[in-house]
């Protein structure tokens, strides 16, 4: 199993360059809020959370490639989750001691836009015992052929 180390989290804001009124401009009010303002999406009401059909997930904001439904397993949480990113380097990893508990937050390597949060240690029968949990608002989904 590979450990959650948040001593390699990154305090990058925005890596792109580019800014609010940009990312406004780019996204609609409900994108913005989760993507760029730490939201979090309702339990049970994102297009991905059931969804069990082949693919890459992708980052809403900038296109990046960060999941894969072969990664993609039910964990009844209400959000789609996942136990691994598409490569490592994909996203980035922040402390985040808000809501009262620590959490390890999971960002967008490319533009730093919040995706959810990633936990470790839950018995989830997978190969890393990590559990990605993702807004589905925060991607989108590119089919297999």
């Amino acid at each position: 199993m590979t450990s959650i180390d948040p001593r390699h989290a990154s305090t990058v804001d925005d890596p792109s360059g580019t800014g609010d009124a940009a990312w406004r401009e780019r996204l609609s009010p409900a994108e913005f809020q989760v993507l760029r303002q730490q939201g979090t999406e309702r339990a049970f009401t994102g297009q991905y959370w059931d969804d069990h059909s082949e693919g890459v997930y992708a980052c809403k904001a900038c296109g990046a490639e960060l999941f894969s439904s072969a990664e993609k397993f039910d964990s009844h949480c209400g959000w789609p989750s996942f136990f691994a990113p598409l490569a490592g380097e994909s996203v980035r990893y922040l402390v985040d001691t808000t809501a009262g508990m620590r959490r390890v937050e999971v960002r967008c390597a490319a533009c730093d836009s919040h995706l959810g949060h990633v936990f470790e240690g839950e018995g989830y029968d997978t190969p890393t015992d990590q559990r990605y949990c993702i807004n589905s608002i925060s991607l989108s989904k590119r089919e297999r052929a």
